[in-house]
């Protein structure tokens, strides 16, 4: 893995306030997720650990790689999914689509195309795109080299349940 330049940490830093308003959540206002109240297949993540560049399972396809990094459950119960995409200029990692949970998207390389709802933002290093729940949106490498970004996925897929 290269070594991180100042982009690359700027980037890295504005995750800080929000992993800070996490840990800012009060002990006892905390719901505990257990392997019991996770769902099927779900991981509860309760322990550190770290995630090597060089350890992570990479998966080619026609428009680049991705490396998956972790998925589960919090054990304040939010479910998140974490990836790598490095992708080709000109494409796009699948078409536009919408789902129920939201993503952070880190640009750490390249220039991406946001379309969202319709509009239309450049972004490149250092940028984050947020793409909010059950709105249309994708994104394509406008750049003339390969794009490299983080993608930070918040939630699940199932419907909201009303009482």
């Amino acid at each position: 893995m290269t070594t991180m330049n100042r982009r690359d940490v700027c980037a890295a830093l504005s995750l800080l306030p929000a992993f800070a308003a996490l840990a800012a959540v009060p002990a006892e206002a905390r719901t505990a997720v257990t392997a019991a109240q996770a769902l099927p297949g779900e991981t509860v993540l309760a322990t550190p650990h770290a995630y090597p560049f060089d350890q992570l399972p990479v998966a080619k396809n026609a428009n680049g790689e991705s490396r998956a990094v972790v998925r589960g459950a919090l054990p304040t119960g939010e479910a998140v999914e974490l990836h790598e995409t490095t992708l080709l200029p000109g494409h796009s990692p699948h078409p536009p689509h919408q789902h129920r949970h939201s993503e952070f998207m880190m640009v750490r390389e390249g220039t991406l195309e946001f379309d969202s709802g319709g509009k239309q933002e450049r972004v490149g290093p250092g940028g984050v795109i947020f793409a909010a729940s059950d709105i249309m949106h994708g994104v394509k490498n406008v750049g003339e080299t390969t794009a490299n970004y983080f993608v930070i996925a918040i939630g699940r897929e199932l419907p909201v349940q009303t009482a």
